[in-house]
């Protein structure tokens, strides 16, 4: 299998979270961004990379003691496409792609991020995960991918390469792929299900 990193988008400002940080939202007993690095580094992710941004010390304490790099990006209101690109640039050459995972995922284990592994044939390959016909996170890009990356801006992220030949929609039985937490209401409402 071809060697992939991992990238934890961890740099936004929560907006719709209110005032506090979102990724730093007790989940299942920690941080919530905690539970995301956790369950890349419990796969065959190699390295684990953390961008950070907004409340990056906050972030990194969050971290403290796991085996992560960080990357800071200190554009990171501009939107999602500075924070991915800032992970691809320190991704290391023998990497042939890097899989983006969400810090305010939580829920998406060990197995699926293994899954979605299994799914990755080479440099141009793009591996999104679907649950009942709906597109998810994380997504793994290949290497090839990463000249047509540095052109997007703004907050819609890597989604404008996501419609090509190139792209693999693996179906998945968790709907964890689909479940980020943007407000309050949306993180008390799941922890009640805990």
């Amino acid at each position: 299998m071809s060697r992939l990193a991992g990238v934890v988008l961890a740099a936004g400002t929560s907006a719709r979270f209110g005032a506090a940080n979102k990724l730093l939202a007790e989940y299942g007993g920690q941080p919530m961004v905690r539970s995301v690095a956790e369950a890349a580094l419990a796969t065959d992710l190699d390295p684990v990379i953390v961008v950070t941004g907004h409340d990056a010390d906050a972030v990194q304490e969050a971290l403290c003691g796991l085996d992560v790099v960080f990357a800071h990006n200190a554009e990171y209101a501009a939107g999602q496409a500075g924070s991915l690109k800032t992970g691809i640039t320190v991704l290391p050459h023998s990497c042939a792609g890097a899989m983006i995972l969400l810090g305010d995922m939580p829920d998406v284990s060990a197995e699926t991020i293994n899954q979605l592994l299994d799914a990755f044939t080479g440099e141009d390959c793009i591996v999104v995960p679907h649950h009942k016909g709906v597109r998810g996170n994380p997504v793994i890009l290949g290497r090839g991918n990463f000249a047509e990356l540095e052109r997007t801006s703004g907050d819609k992220g890597a989604r404008s390469l996501l419609s090509g030949d190139n792209v693999r929609m693996i179906d998945v039985d968790s709907d964890a792929v689909l479940r980020d937490f943007d407000t309050p209401d949306s993180l008390n409402h799941r922890e009640r299900d805990f």
